[in-house]
């Protein structure tokens, strides 16, 4: 796909990963506008850009936030008018044991991480329809949707939410020519916990971070930074020789290769057993 003159909106683009994303597609002169509930960074991020020849636009956005939503995809149209690439890009995290979230945790990760993502689409999709030519809706998951991992529940169920509706979303949109593709990215040392901190409504109660939910995490899932945690830019490097393609899946970074075989045969073996038990066909 040619980017020259393109638009593409990315959720979470003042920092991190969505950052990251605004590079590769300006460096091949697309059109960003990038959507952050940190408006300081989203228009800090855009400036340097625009510093560079991008026409960049910066607005402050809360994806959990109908209205704010809303507004930006007007003024996304007023300003560029068709959208050729939607990054949904934002996710936030809370920590802890699964029996001590509360009702607070878990509508609040929600909210933003699935419902959230679904009104970014929903928003978006009329300024896709209007596009013309090579078109591409990006959600990222996470690779814990492969790797689950203790302490992690809240975040987890969000990402197991997010790539159930990607796939439906890319069957539903594929009449269209327009591609939806599912990324995955292993740890990256970008602000997300700060971010998701600072993102925290007062309402929904105190953030908590506690270094025992990470370590815990950490050994029960086995990993290690070194192979499991890269940059931000590091992971987004082939993301456009991957959208051109039109990947379903696009894994970024990560040593986690054996967890997906382990995963994968034992949900073979127990198709197989089915059918050994007689229920390959319609029941009598």
């Amino acid at each position: 796909m040619d980017y020259a003159k393109k638009t593409v909106v990315i959720t979470g683009g003042g920092s991190g990963l969505g950052a990251a994303m605004a590079d590769v597609f300006a460096a091949e002169g697309a059109r960003l506008a990038l959507l952050d509930i940190d408006r300081l960074r989203a228009e800090q991020k855009a400036a340097g850009l625009r510093e560079n020849g991008v026409d960049a636009l910066a607005l402050a956005v809360d994806v959990a936030d109908e209205t704010s939503l809303a507004g930006a995809a007007a003024r996304v149209e007023e300003h560029f008018g068709p959208c050729h690439v939607l990054c949904v890009n934002v996710g936030v995290q809370q920590f802890g044991a699964l029996d001590k979230l509360t009702r607070d945790d878990w509508s609040w990760v929600l909210s933003v991480n699935v419902s959230g993502a679904i009104d970014t689409v929903s928003r978006f999709l009329p300024l896709l329809r209007k596009g013309q030519g090579d078109r591409h809706v990006v959600i990222t998951s996470s690779s814990s949707f492969f790797t689950p991992a203790v302490r992690m529940g809240a975040y987890i169920t969000s990402k197991y939410a997010l790539v159930g509706y990607g796939e439906v979303l890319r069957q539903e949109l594929a009449e269209e020519g327009i591609n939806v593709s599912l990324l995955f990215p292993g740890g990256m040392t970008t602000r997300h916990l700060e971010s998701s901190a600072a993102a925290r409504p007062a309402e929904r109660g105190e953030y908590r971070l506690e270094r025992e939910d990470i370590e815990t995490m950490m050994r029960g899932a086995g990993m290690a930074a070194a192979s499991h945690v890269a940059s931000a830019e590091y992971a987004v490097r082939n993301l456009l020789a991957d959208l051109k393609e039109h990947r379903r899946y696009i894994i970024t970074h990560g040593d986690y290769r054996r967890q997906i075989e382990d995963q994968q045969r034992e949900v073979l073996e127990s198709f197989d057993r089915m059918v050994e038990s007689g229920g390959g066909g319609t029941p009598d």
